[in-house]
């Protein structure tokens, strides 16, 4: 039986992600903040009180999971907002580095923190967005998740390298536009489907495509 970590676990993607692999038998640990009654339902581990926008967050978490050998890590948990060129004050600042801490160190830090524990043959998956493409950029806006999530694509990159000689794969995911509270409900896939379609992805993962950038739907995308 395989052990699967989750990060932001509490709904949308992370929860189905959660919901959908203990369904076929894996041991999943869900990490979240606070966990909603649903996620409290499915009878699965869970770690609330886990805010990944600290160190400490982000430490706590690595201990409470300490010995534990982990199969898969799913490091799921972001944060969006919108920022543009004319309203970049001192808020749309912060929230810029916000968004970087959540969105791009939190995983390295955590991915660092458990390299110790990811088993022979293990995965890990980065969530993370087509707007962190340079390529793919042709509305601008959006300054911080853009530049978040190219920093994710960055770390993912080099963990990919790093973590070769352990036997680890790596993958760099888009879900797709998914209708989440973070979407503000809009989007063209239900988390379900967003769900399973990355599930799909991170099954047909290799070492020959570790440090790959892919769409949920199993197309390349530009870096």
């Amino acid at each position: 039986m395989t052990t699967a970590l989750i990060t932001g676990a509490a709904g949308g993607i992370g929860y189905e992600l959660v919901r959908q692999l203990a369904e076929r038998g894996t041991t999943v640990i869900a990490a979240c903040r606070k966990p909603g009654a649903e996620l409290e339902k499915l009878g699965v581990r869970i770690e609330a009180g886990i805010d990944i926008a600290t160190d400490a967050g982000c430490a706590a978490l690595a201990a409470r999971v300490a010995g534990e050998s982990l199969d898969l890590v799913i490091l799921n948990a972001g944060v969006l907002t919108q920022e543009s060129l004319d309203a970049l004050d001192d808020d749309a600042c912060a929230r810029i580095r916000m968004q970087f801490e959540v969105n791009a160190l939190a995983p390295l830090h955590i991915s660092a923190l458990l390299a110790p524990q990811l088993a022979a043959g293990a995965k890990l998956a980065l969530v993370t967005s087509r707007m962190g493409s340079m390529a793919d950029n042709t509305s601008g806006g959006y300054y911080g998740y853009r530049m978040s999530k190219a920093a994710l694509n960055a770390a993912g990159r080099s963990l990919a390298q790093d973590l070769a000689p352990r036997g680890v794969a790596v993958v760099l995911l888009h879900p797709g536009f998914v209708q989440t509270p973070m979407t503000g409900g809009r989007g063209d896939v239900d988390p379900a489907t967003a769900a399973r379609n990355l599930i799909a992805r991170i099954d047909e993962l290799t070492s020959a495509d570790s440090g790959s950038f892919v769409h949920a739907n199993g197309s390349p995308l530009p870096w």
